[in-house]
């Protein structure tokens, strides 16, 4: 899947974007637009490493955890799925075979008793927020804040 987010970049230097697509169509000099996406790039291309990265780190930091925290229910399947999206429902893991449904909400409140996730009520359903993950995808920075 494609993850590079140039547009974070155009956005950051917005005004400088026009100028130089209005001086590239009014002149037909590509140079300072095409020295400006590659900037763009190598900017949003090192962003996204540290990002990356960050969530390398906190994933490995979370198996740790779980492994430690919550040993009858960890299992690198049951990590793996709630780092696809910041939040998970017990139907996720039914259909990834990881467990049925009385056996997915054991895991997933497990999971929240230990601080990898929270619980949340919404409407009629339970969402299960993974809130280490989502505030690094919501930051600029890789960094996170660690379990204790």
């Amino acid at each position: 899947m494609p993850i590079l987010y140039l547009s974070r970049y155009i956005i950051k230097h917005k005004s400088a974007y026009y100028r130089l697509l209005r001086e590239m169509t009014a002149t037909d000099d590509w140079e300072e637009w095409v020295n400006f996406i590659l900037r763009g790039v190598e900017e949003t291309a090192k962003w996204t490493l540290k990002k990356i990265a960050g969530m390398r780190r906190l994933q490995q930091a979370t198996v740790e955890h779980a492994r430690q925290g919550a040993p009858k229910v960890y299992t690198r399947e049951l990590i793996d799925l709630v780092f696809e999206l910041p939040y998970c429902r017990i139907q996720n893991l039914i259909e990834r075979g990881i467990a049925k449904r009385q056996t997915a909400s054991v895991f997933l409140k497990e999971l929240a008793r230990i601080g990898v996730l929270e619980e949340k009520l919404v409407g009629r359903e339970k969402l299960f927020i993974n809130p280490r993950l989502m505030k690094l995808l919501t930051r600029d920075s890789g960094e996170f804040s660690g379990y204790r």
